[in-house]
């Protein structure tokens, strides 16, 4: 019996991340606006998620916590693995945007590609931009021991995957390496 109840304590933490990191990924908005009210934390912690269109340029910024959990390596690695899952997010939305354009546009005709098609286009370039994003900031909040890791993905990035991308619907791979500017202030406008 003893046996069944530590065991039962040891995984509690590990069920409540997976659930909070399933609860994390359903979430439909594209843009985060946050104001955490954490006066001792650098500026993207209180920012939160969100696309950034400024003199460095046009940029996706993903912001991850996680608990104090008694392994530091572990803790880090999830703060950097939920910042890079809101990196993936709001370029999903951004790429999702740019799809309904593209199949607004393509039509009926012989040439219109399916919605299907599309989507799966889109899982699959969010996933290959994902390998360029960097982990360029943490932060440890010493009162709750919360760990925030702020993680990057360049748009420049974003279209030279678009522009090299093989196996994709050579229509769809233009409309969306013309447009990806253009869509990516629709986005960070709203």
């Amino acid at each position: 019996m003893r046996k069944w109840k530590h065991s039962i304590n040891a995984t509690a933490p590990l069920i409540l991340l997976a659930i909070s990191m399933l609860v994390s990924g359903c979430s439909s908005k594209s843009v985060v606006e946050s104001d955490l009210g954490i006066s001792s934390a650098p500026d993207w912690v209180n920012e939160g998620t969100q696309y950034l269109n400024n003199n460095e340029g046009k940029l996706f910024h993903g912001v991850g916590e996680a608990p104090a959990m008694g392994d530091a390596s572990l803790q880090k690695s999830t703060a950097d693995n939920r910042a890079r899952a809101e990196l993936a997010r709001i370029l999903s939305s951004m790429l999702d945007v740019a799809s309904q354009d593209y199949t607004a546009a393509s039509g009926s005709g012989k040439d219109a590609v399916s919605q299907q098609s599309v989507s799966r286009e889109i899982k699959s370039l969010t996933k290959m931009n994902l390998s360029g994003a960097k982990i360029i900031g943490r932060w440890k909040d010493d009162k709750t021991g919360t760990i925030y890791s702020l993680a990057e993905l360049d748009m420049k990035y974003v279209k030279q995957i678009l522009e090299t991308a093989r196996n994709m619907n050579k229509d769809l791979q233009q409309y969306l390496t013309t447009h990806a500017d253009n869509t990516f202030d629709k986005v960070s406008s709203k």
